[in-house]
């Protein structure tokens, strides 16, 4: 095989989201899972690390305006960064804001459950990037959308 499991591909924001992106809620560190025994003991929360880069991992909740379907439409983002990316616009609506991501890939994915499986994408990004003018606009030629983490069918 040519291309090996796991590969990231890079990809243009634009192309991936041609209406940008909504951040929903805040950039949270994306943690280890702990069992009960190991909260339990008090053991410090880890953050994970990712295997490719070495940088700290940090994931958003975002929502795609371009994805038709609902159940599709909000998905999350890893960052991979040393410290906390910080968006750079500001709210629109209480806890929601535009965004831009740059170094942006996509792992392509199989996503569902029995029957019911479709290609889908984790992207991760480095950071944010400032909001430009095509955010927002609609994509030219009826260009469809590259797919939201987790979430677009082929």
């Amino acid at each position: 095989m040519a291309i090996s499991k796991g590969y990231r591909f890079p990809v243009a924001f634009d192309d991936a989201f041609p209406q940008g992106l909504v951040m929903v809620g805040e950039v949270m560190p994306d943690t280890e899972y702990q069992t009960r025994d190991e909260r339990a003991a008090g053991r410090p929360v880890r953050q994970r690390v990712d295997e490719a880069t070495g940088k700290r991992q940090w994931k958003v909740t975002v929502t795609d305006p371009h994805e038709p379907n609902a159940k599709r439409k909000s998905f999350e983002i890893t960052l991979l960064a040393d410290v906390q990316p910080v968006p750079t616009t500001g709210e629109v609506l209480p806890g929601m804001r535009p965004v831009e991501l740059e170094g942006l890939t996509a792992e392509p994915r199989v996503a569902g459950n029995g029957e019911f499986k479709y290609q889908s994408f984790l992207f991760r990004a480095t950071g944010f990037r400032a909001v430009g003018k095509a955010a927002g606009s609609a994509p030219a030629g009826g260009k469809a959308s590259g797919g939201s983490a987790e979430a677009k069918a082929a």
